[in-house]
């Protein structure tokens, strides 16, 4: 066992620009947390396994895999879900490029998409297709909305 890190203990997360103390196993993935703990329903859980993307979230403004981090291992860091991006009154660019060009069928991935779009936005202003491309191959989408959401993603970096 890491002294660093206690099995259990109290940990301290900044979620969404506010502060929460939880006393929690530090093994305890970070998706279980914010979905049943900080009742944040944008992060969703795909396969498990950080293969689908669907579980993404920022994390110190980086695109990470909640259902692969523990607890413990993001304690003191900043993490960032799609409700931290926007709202239904005044969504984020990314959300309304998403939303303008109906870059979602069933939703389950969309979470995944604006998430890696907004970090791919973030260290590369004006992407390339190909960029695009790239940034989001390690999200699955099994409806086919492939083209929409690669308009969306062009639209967001011309916002």
């Amino acid at each position: 066992m890491n002294p660093a890190r206690p099995a259990h203990g109290l940990v301290t997360l900044r979620v969404n620009g506010t502060e929460h103390a939880l006393d929690l196993p530090a093994a305890t993935p970070l998706l279980a947390v914010l979905r049943n703990d900080l009742a944040l329903n944008g992060p969703k859980l795909g396969c498990g396994l950080g293969e689908c993307g669907a579980c993404m979230v920022l994390l110190d403004g980086r695109a990470a895999r909640a259902c692969t981090l523990p607890l413990g291992g993001v304690a003191g860091r900043e993490v960032t879900t799609l409700e931290g991006l926007g709202s239904v009154a005044v969504p984020h660019p990314v959300q309304q490029a998403f939303i303008h060009e109906q870059a979602a069928q069933c939703g389950y991935c969309l979470n995944g998409m604006v998430i890696s779009t907004v970090a791919l936005l973030r260290r590369c202003p004006r992407p390339t297709d190909a960029q695009a491309r790239d940034a989001l191959s390690h999200n699955l989408c099994r409806c086919g909305t492939h083209v929409e959401i690669l308009r969306a993603v062009q639209r967001a970096a011309a916002a």
